[in-house]
């Protein structure tokens, strides 16, 4: 009996496979040189805007001091402010030493010894391959890029073209719904917003995934960030960016911005909101991941992606509110991927194909972040997340 097409292909890998996997391992190692070299640059640059800072200081303390010198005030008085004066100029001097020093270091390539947390607070994310990261050569597997990743421990388990380029989709919207949340403080979330003719004509002429809301229709922007999150609705999320900036434009630039704050400007770069085609709206699996992770660690985030059934407020326009779902959740739910998926989002553009992020909790506890691009159909891909969670999750 003729064994099937796809068993064939698990065999080595042929010549072509091992030349385009070398040539990924070149990319990955010079993109962490890269970021490297990015967080020492941004290291340099907080040090030196503390230099200033102290200079500054030092200058005011010295105008203080003559000031208080000049005046008739009481010996007492005068005494008081020469021992403030000790006590600011003796820390500056030591401060500025510190940092000129740790700026040498940093230089001449010696291991720093001062304020090891300073890299802790930048906020760039990375993940490492380990010796035990593998390619993702499963037949079961269709999607041609995917990534998974120990959330846990930063580390990357199993990928493949996993840093080369692809198109988003709606998978934009997790950074739509991030730039979002921390724009919008918690108190702000029942504000009501009115859409626009603009913002639904923008779904309509677009073809996007439109939640249904209408034009003039007073929306809480609590059911924009769900209608965004779970629906992929190009109406909620174009709400959701005028509400924070007042315009599309506007709002990217935050999202732009939130990439160069992960470390991932350099490869991951959105002209809109909401996942439409662009030649220069593109990103990696890797950088999907990266994102992931900062929206998980977002608790309003984390809340909205994960719920799976939501009936947004009544308006007069639908006295019933409207019910809306997370597809992929539902559809995933009930298949056995060793865990829970908690959170995710889909994307599709004919460009693309079909795409999707998703969060896990392995059944011991572990926290997983799966991404898969360039898929052949929306079910095809929630098979692609259930293969590589069963396949490359380590066994307990």
């Amino acid at each position: 009996m003729t064994e099937p097409y796809f068993d064939e292909s698990q065999k080595d890998l042929t010549a072509e496979e091992d030349r385009e996997e070398r040539e990924y391992r070149l990319r990955y190692e010079r993109r962490q040189r890269m970021r490297r070299e990015r967080q020492r640059r941004m290291r340099r640059r907080q040090m030196m805007q503390r230099i200033l800072f102290f200079v500054i200081v030092g200058v005011l303390t010295v105008l203080i001091a003559a000031t208080v010198k000049r005046s008739k005030k009481a010996g007492e008085a005068e005494d008081v402010k020469d021992q403030a004066v000790e006590v600011v100029e003796q820390p500056d001097s030591l401060e500025i030493e510190k940092i000129a020093e740790s700026i040498r270091k940093e230089d001449t390539g010696e291991p720093e010894t001062e304020e090891p947390e300073t890299e802790e607070e930048l906020p760039v994310y990375r993940f490492d391959e380990t010796e035990e990261t593998v390619f993702i050569d499963s037949a079961d597997v269709i999607s041609t890029n995917a990534i998974l990743v120990n959330e846990d421990t930063d580390t990357i388990l199993a990928a493949k073209g996993a840093s080369e380029r692809i198109l988003p989709a709606s998978m934009t919207k997790v950074l739509t719904v991030l730039v979002a949340a921390e724009h919008i403080p918690e108190e702000k979330l029942d504000d009501m917003f009115t859409m626009t003719l603009e913002i639904t004509d923008y779904a309509y002429v677009n073809d996007c995934s439109s939640v249904g809301f209408l034009d003039g229709e007073k929306v809480s922007v609590r059911d924009l960030f769900y209608g965004t999150a779970m629906h992929s609705g190009g109406d909620a999320a174009l709400g959701l960016a005028v509400y924070v900036s007042g315009s599309q434009e506007a709002f990217v630039e935050l999202m732009n911005q939130k990439l160069a704050d992960l470390g991932i400007a350099d490869s991951t770069h959105f002209t809109n909101c909401v996942g439409l085609y662009d030649e220069n709206h593109y990103s990696t699996v890797y950088d999907m991941a990266v994102i992931m992770k900062a929206a998980v660690e977002n608790e309003f985030c984390r809340k909205v992606m994960s719920e799976h059934i939501y009936t947004t407020k009544p308006t007069k326009e639908h006295p019933d509110g409207i019910e809306i779902s997370n597809w992929f959740l539902r559809k995933i739910e009930d298949k056995d991927t060793g865990g829970e998926v908690l959170c995710a989002k889909t994307g599709y553009i004919v460009q693309s194909k079909n795409c999707a992020v998703s969060y896990e909790i392995y059944e011991d506890k572990t926290p997983y972040i799966c991404v898969t691009a360039g898929s052949t159909s929306s079910w095809r891909c929630i098979y692609d997340h259930v293969e590589i969670y069963n396949r490359y999750v380590p066994s307990a």
